[in-house]
């Protein structure tokens, strides 16, 4: 069973506190949401990659425990969070993340954008090798957090001001961009819950917020 949530916007430490509070539990949960404007700094981040500071263009910056570089957060972006045991993939991190990139890959399909993953580099790309999803994980015994995120209809200018995921002369796009209509986010969250659930070999049930709990104890 996975437990899923849309949370909507929730400020980039209030959804870390409250993966924290759900870790360890008995449960698998998917978080789903949207963040604020906010830079976050990843284990493996150069600081030189933020190249603005980032209150001058409205944004937060904050230092993660998961791997990867520098990258972006906004509205119009879809964020999942699961919070999952590996166990059931003996471990298998590299396993795990395939399982997240060919879940986004097959999301993006059922809305007409053809996506791939690349040999070497984490998350998904368009057609065009323009990165629409970025991927960055902790594992700590045996299980997950932080996650996904794919740009649905945000802004892109803000990766202007970073070096992404510490590749330099990335291209990003959107599914509104490759769609040339605007999309929006709740309908492509549900299509990456199924997707995903169906990878991991799960159902998901929806869950109301009083269930969460913790949610209360986050914000």
């Amino acid at each position: 069973m996975l437990r899923t949530r849309w949370l909507g916007r929730v400020r980039y430490q209030d959804a870390h506190a409250l993966q924290r509070g759900l870790f360890g539990g008995d449960d698998d949960w998917l978080l789903l949401l949207e963040h604020p404007h906010v830079y976050t700094l990843g284990v493996r981040a150069r600081l030189e990659h933020v190249l603005v500071p980032p209150a001058s263009v409205g944004a937060e910056l904050v230092k993660t425990d998961r791997g990867g570089d520098v990258t972006y957060h906004g509205p119009g972006q879809l964020v999942g969070y699961p919070i999952v045991s590996l166990r059931p993939l003996r471990d298998d991190v590299h396993r795990y993340i395939r399982i997240l990139e060919d879940a986004l890959v097959a999301s993006l399909g059922r809305h007409g954008v053809e996506a791939t993953a690349r040999e070497g580099l984490t998350g998904v790309w368009t057609r065009e090798q323009r990165k629409i999803g970025s991927i960055g994980i902790h594992v700590s015994r045996g299980v997950t957090t932080h996650g996904f995120a794919v740009n649905v209809s945000n802004d892109l200018q803000p990766f202007e001001w970073i070096v992404p995921c510490g590749i330099e002369h990335c291209q990003v796009s959107s599914l509104t961009r490759e769609k040339g209509t605007m999309q929006e986010v709740g309908p492509f969250a549900r299509v990456v819950t199924e997707e995903l659930a169906s990878a991991l070999g799960r159902q998901a049930i929806q869950v109301d917020p009083e269930h969460l709990g913790l949610l209360g104890k986050a914000a």
